[in-house]
């Protein structure tokens, strides 16, 4: 039986986090897969990593495995520190605030598997006009500049086969929120094969957005590195 390894980077998701592990937890199980869940947090100020400790006590430190850092380091270095600890033969990377719906798709025949909010049935809930217009011109300017084959790049719902991802992280340079865009360009640019299905993204549950004037400007940065370099 394949195992699959769940990467949550948290940083302030005290009050998201319980629900979204039961959500994870229940569609795991009641479909029989072997799984577990590998909780990163940036030393959140709310107390999210003493949350994630009630919840290692109550799913077993085999379902919940916690490998906290000492500060805020960015959400791509997350996932290439907890791909360290995960153990499972699919990696699937999806957010702590409950923004995605816990459903899974098998790989098949596909090396990746990434959720779309721009193809596919997808779409996006309770976003007001700035966000969609960030959203939107994000993309577009990706796919201006690298021609990846998916249509939405800095979405974080996708399953890889685990050999895929760390290939991939072996050539990445991004630590930030562009990092979701450098793996599908350069899964792209190697060959891989990316399959997509429509997500419903909701809006956070609770807690605001972290994405900063900064994370855009290294956003921008990284697409131009990005592009004089794949």
């Amino acid at each position: 039986m394949s195992r699959y390894s769940i990467l949550l980077p948290t940083y302030n998701e005290k009050e998201n986090l319980p629900l979204t592990v039961y959500l994870i937890d229940k569609y795991m199980r009641s479909n029989s897969y072997d799984y577990e869940i590998v909780i990163v947090d940036d030393n959140s100020p709310d107390g999210t990593q003493l949350a994630a400790e009630k919840l290692q006590e109550l799913y077993g430190p085999g379902k919940i495995v916690l490998k906290p850092r000492q500060k805020k380091e960015g959400l791509g270095s997350a996932y290439v520190h907890g791909l360290r600890y995960a153990t499972g033969d699919f990696v699937i990377i999806m957010d702590a605030d409950l923004s995605h719906n816990v459903r899974l798709q098998k790989c098949m025949d596909y090396d990746i598997v990434t959720g779309t909010r721009y193809g596919c049935g997808g779409g996006v809930c309770g976003w007001n006009l700035k966000r969609k217009i960030i959203s939107r011109c994000a993309n577009f300017l990706a796919h201006l500049l690298l021609l990846p084959k998916a249509s939405d790049l800095t979405g974080s719902f996708r399953l890889y086969k685990r050999n895929v991802l760390s290939e991939l992280i072996k050539c990445s340079f991004s630590r930030g929120y562009v990092f979701q865009v450098e793996m599908m360009a350069r899964a792209s640019s190697m060959g891989y094969k990316i399959g997509e299905v429509g997500i419903s993204f909701v809006d956070r549950l609770y807690g605001a957005s972290k994405l900063s004037g900064s994370e855009i400007k290294q956003y921008l940065a990284c697409l131009i590195r990005l592009f004089f370099t794949i």
